[in-house]
């Protein structure tokens, strides 16, 4: 018989059956032998088919997984999709808020260096489990083969975690702010109309991938070289000012640049750990995404390969720019500006440079349209997340998410994207992007953290398990140190800070560990509790669905006689 791949990376025989017979029970002890691992995917599951599943075995789930909607993306969709998701908001909008926390101009551009650095240690740990686990999922799929037992555990945290907090906002925000500051209008004069742009742009996107999939990686790839274009044009612009040796205060007025000393780039320094653990969560945001494909592997051609070469030269694309970047905001716009801007730093750049005109309608728009990219690859890859969390049948109507039908798009998993997002958005808080950014960074780190430490276990316990890129252990090990100190960082206080300031300042990493806690009492009332109170077990059958996606779903075995309630 022929062998098929399941949604777990299992290789087990396909067996015919009529389409009323569409789930096969998976038995509690039931052990199988190990598959040969030159079965892959070629098969094409149907509506009908019944797959004879067993426990997932390490082996098996190494092996490679093609999307129902076929491997679609390129080396070039790739890269866009890494580097469209790194360059969003973060280089526009969080320069100003750094510098404001961190004080000096020399501090702020070791922290976007830093953060370069750290973010290869993390992408290292990436590139070696997804080189190892080609499929979709990313840390899903990374953590769920790591940590085995408590059996569900990883499932769930991932699970939970990405529907109560893997929202798109911040982006959407920046593009209501920059599109109003281009129509003439002060953003923060006019909350109501930012946040209904930003609906509208999720809106519109979720609606764009959800029903013409080609046209959408279409858009999003123009949009990722518009950006890249854009942050150029801003480089090389204050490579003209340097030249000339004057700095625009207007269009028509100039006055001369005074290049900063050694010493005067370090003063106001603020040295606290606690301030530049935040300031570094908002340059590691500007950094996320570098393993952005790897949600994604099931739909790009020759995976391995690709990610090989693709996450690094984005890394490094987006490392030369944000620091040059950086340097164009210091040299155009004067140090007090950029405190004062808020996430407007980037419109004040192009004001100075080009004028009220273009700078205020033309350059700024450029950057909401940058955001609407970022935007646009996140969902992307998130539904991509969410519908291979629906497939392990842990959130409620998975066939619902898991489904490509019936357009060849999974809309489905885009809705659990969109509506924590749009819930988001519409928070009627003041200073709401940087408090999400905190939120969204703050318990990635316990991810970063178990993937990590997850990494030298297995290779440790597992040596024999073939590694087409190998992760430099002393980069492990730093990111691991860096993770915990991130974590702890938060409830450092700080020198005269009362309590109530102090419990404030963390709510963000209260909220994160919340949602984490969350997690677990789910999984312990969902996997322990009840069946314990209702004398059953959970196990697993695996359906396909009329589209070809192949679910699990968790059933009731009852203790006594094994027989399905």
């Amino acid at each position: 018989m022929p062998n098929q791949s399941t949604s777990h990376g299992e290789t087990t025989p396909l067996l015919r059956a009529p389409p009323s017979a569409a789930v096969v029970h998976i038995s509690q002890g039931h052990r199988r032998q190990k598959s040969s691992s030159t079965s892959a995917s070629s098969t094409t599951l149907k509506s009908g088919d019944i797959i004879s599943t067993t426990r997932r075995d390490i082996e098996d789930d190494v092996l490679p997984e093609t999307a129902v909607l076929g491997r679609t993306l390129g080396w070039r969709s790739a890269y866009i999709l890494i580097i469209s998701r790194v360059i969003g908001s973060g280089i526009f909008a969080t320069p100003g808020s750094i510098v404001s926390s961190v004080g000096s101009i020399g501090l702020s551009l070791t922290l976007w260096v830093a953060g370069a650095v750290l973010s290869w240690f993390g992408l290292a740990v990436g590139l070696e489990y997804g080189c190892m686990l080609p499929r979709s999922g990313g840390d899903k799929v990374y953590l769920e083969f790591t940590y085995r037992r408590p059996r569900f555990l990883a499932s769930t945290i991932v699970a939970v975690h990405a529907v109560l907090l893997g929202f798109t906002a911040s982006n959407c925000i920046v593009f209501g702010e920059y599109t109003l500051f281009a129509l003439g209008k002060q953003p923060s004069e006019h909350k109501v109309e930012v946040r209904a742009l930003a609906v509208a742009l999720m809106t519109l996107i979720t609606l764009i991938h959800g029903c013409f999939l080609r046209t959408g990686i279409f858009i999003q790839n123009l949009l990722g070289w518009i950006k890249i274009g854009l942050i150029m044009f801003m480089t090389l612009a204050s490579a003209v000012v340097v030249l000339a040796g004057y700095r625009p205060t207007t269009p028509s007025e100039t006055t001369r640049l005074l290049l900063p000393s050694w010493d005067s780039i370090w003063e106001g320094s603020v040295w606290n750990w606690g301030i530049i653990s935040t300031a570094l969560f908002k340059v590691f945001y500007s950094y996320a995404g570098l393993q952005n494909v790897n949600n994604v592997l099931n739909e790009v051609r020759d995976p391995v390969k690709t990610l090989k070469s693709a996450a690094p030269t984005a890394l490094f694309t987006a490392c030369l720019l944000y620091f040059l970047v950086n340097v164009a905001y210091f040299l155009i716009v004067p140090l007090d500006e950029i405190k004062q801007s808020g996430e407007l730093i980037a419109a004040l750049f192009f004001q100075r440079l080009l004028g009220e005109t273009t700078g205020r309608i033309f350059l700024p728009l450029a950057v909401a349209i940058s955001a609407a990219g970022n935007v646009m690859v996140v969902t992307f890859s998130l539904a991509r997340l969410n519908q291979e969390i629906a497939r392990q049948g842990l959130l409620p109507y998975g066939h619902l998410w898991s489904s490509s039908q019936p357009l060849g798009a999974p809309l489905g998993a885009l809705m659990v994207h969109y509506i924590p997002s749009v819930v988001v958005i519409c928070v009627p808080a003041r200073n709401i992007y940087s408090f999400i950014l905190d939120v969204e960074g703050y318990p990635g780190q316990f991810f970063v953290l178990a993937t990590s430490l997850g990494l030298i276990w297995l290779r440790k316990t597992r040596p024999d398990l073939r590694r087409p890129y190998k992760a430099f252990l002393p980069a492990v090990w730093a990111r691991i140190v860096l993770s915990i100190a991130m974590i702890a960082a938060p409830f450092m206080p700080m020198a005269g800070e009362s309590h109530g300031d102090h419990l404030f300042r963390v709510s963000y990493a209260l909220l994160g560990i919340s949602v984490l806690l969350l997690a677990v009492l789910y999984w312990f009332v969902l996997v322990v509790v009840l069946p314990k109170l209702g004398g059953y077990e959970l196990d697993e059958t695996t359906e396909v669905l009329g589209d070809g996606t192949a679910i699990t779903k968790l059933i009731r075995v009852a203790k006594e006689d094994e027989h399905t309630t």
